[in-house]
């Protein structure tokens, strides 16, 4: 089994809409949206969910008012002044750290698991998917990633699949690390833009700290061609493979308004034989790994 992970340095660079199109292109796969923050293969694949599970990793303390004696110890332990007079815990400022459950004299404070998201496993038309939403302003979105890749991984043990497919998330954080390590091949979507270029190098050096052999594509490249070059003439420097350059485009506008995957509302145009061209080459990286 190879998993591949297309990631960029930042988000909006079109890296979706390109996973969707291999997902579209490709076969004996299974798709995992990684990018848990802001997911949104699901948009464009159109899933129907199979399972959904909660996503528990983190807890909160919880006092027993009616047995508190309002000695106030925990109050003053909590460097993050999540209890408040009454002693009630403010569970969006509680880290779990569970000092004030261990300083209580009276052991009437206990700890409680909280959910922090869901995943999913879902059927497309183009083969199996994971998936998972981040709840608002929860945290350890790396160990939901994480989460997600497992059951992708043993879903395609099960079914057999040989390639898995992954949407990561943008920038080069936690969520980041976990998309990107252990995988065969990383694609890096990347724009013409100085701050591309700057994600771009970032992203790279990642992927080179994890050993992942990584591709480079350049949406947008006619928006700016000399900043185009800039990029082509770092990745020769640092030689590494650009594999693709996609055009500005306003089918890829009217594609994601109308929901659909490029290469399929595209048909046989030009940006479709682009996107095509870019999966031959990164299948036959893959396949050469």
């Amino acid at each position: 089994m190879k998993e591949l992970v297309i990631v960029s340095g930042k988000g909006g660079t079109g890296k979706t809409t390109l996973t969707a199109s291999f997902a579209a292109l490709s076969g004996d796969k299974i798709m995992a949206d990684c990018d848990v923050d802001a997911a949104d293969l699901h948009l464009l694949l159109k899933p129907a969910i199979l399972k959904e599970e909660k996503f528990v990793s983190s807890q909160v303390a919880v006092i027993d008012r009616e047995s508190c004696l309002a000695c106030d110890i925990c109050r003053t332990v909590c460097r993050f002044e999540a209890i408040s007079e009454d002693y009630v815990v403010n569970p969006m400022d509680c880290e779990g750290c569970r000092l004030c459950e261990r300083m209580c004299p009276i052991e009437v404070i206990h700890m409680e698991k909280q959910e922090n998201g869901k995943w999913y496993i879902a059927e497309t038309e183009f083969g199996p998917m994971v998936f998972a939403q981040l709840g608002v302003a929860e945290e350890n979105s790396g160990q939901l990633v994480s989460l997600v890749r497992r059951e992708a991984q043993k879903l395609a043990k099960e079914k057999n699949l040989n390639y898995i497919i992954i949407d990561g998330p943008p920038g080069v954080g936690c969520p980041v690390n976990s998309a990107i390590t252990g995988t065969q091949l990383a694609v890096i979507v990347t724009e013409p833009t100085m701050s591309g270029i700057h994600d771009l190098k970032r992203i790279l050096e990642l992927t080179r700290q994890f050993r992942v052999p990584a591709l480079v594509v350049v949406n947008k490249f006619d928006l700016n061609l000399e900043n185009t070059e800039q990029i082509e003439a770092y990745c020769r420097e640092r030689r590494v493979e650009l594999i693709g350059k996609i055009p500005f485009d306003t089918s890829v506008i009217k594609a994601l308004q109308a929901g659909e995957i490029l290469v399929h509302f595209s048909g046989d145009g030009k940006i479709s034989r682009i996107v095509t061209d870019i999966w031959e080459k990164v299948f036959s990286h893959l396949n050469r790994l």
